[in-house]
């Protein structure tokens, strides 16, 4: 928007971004979301145009991909014993942005703004922490055995939190104290 205002938090852009095939994807069924239009609508439009979008621009998941990310997307949610109907596509950042030139509404328009903007913060964030960690391996290097305390903690707490597993609730037969 002229006033610099988001129309959509960048936090509900990054929650529907996935690392998929070695690129960073938005799924139709997202895109469909955010753009507020039909997903089936969305991909007509694409298909009507199907010439600006190359592989390296758009794919169709395969069935593990889809059942992968289903967890953590909103596209689909699988009762037991269900299948997905239709595979989702994932867009990368070049396939966001071409379909700028196929969907021409208002909205799509400041919905892919947003999208660019945050695909340029994550990859800023991305280079920040190379860069960080870059700079941590010169001074380790630089300095001798006695920082190594030190540097092993920031190197810990630069790597991202792996959840705990939880515990089975109850009791098992036979296990004994």
């Amino acid at each position: 928007m002229a006033d610099g205002k988001s129309t959509i938090p960048v936090e509900r852009i990054e929650k529907r971004i996935y690392l998929l095939r070695g690129h960073k994807v938005m799924l139709s069924g997202d895109l469909a979301d955010l753009y507020e239009v039909e997903p089936k609508v969305l991909m007509q439009s694409v298909k009507r145009n199907i010439g600006r979008f190359p592989n390296d621009f758009m794919f169709q998941l395969t069935g593990d991909e889809a059942l992968s990310v289903a967890s953590r997307s909103q596209f689909v949610t699988l009762k037991r014993g269900q299948n997905i109907k239709y595979l989702p596509y994932a867009f990368t950042e070049q396939g966001v942005a071409m379909l700028s030139s196929v969907l021409r509404s208002p909205r799509a328009v400041q919905v892919n703004i947003e999208i660019m903007r945050t695909f340029v913060k994550l990859r800023q964030l991305l280079a920040t922490h190379a860069d960080l960690a870059r700079k941590l391996a010169d001074l380790e290097r630089k300095y001798d055995a006695q920082f190594k305390i030190v540097f092993d903690a920031i190197r810990e707490l630069m790597t991202p939190a792996i959840p705990k597993t939880k515990r089975a609730i109850g009791f098992a037969r036979g296990e004994k104290k």
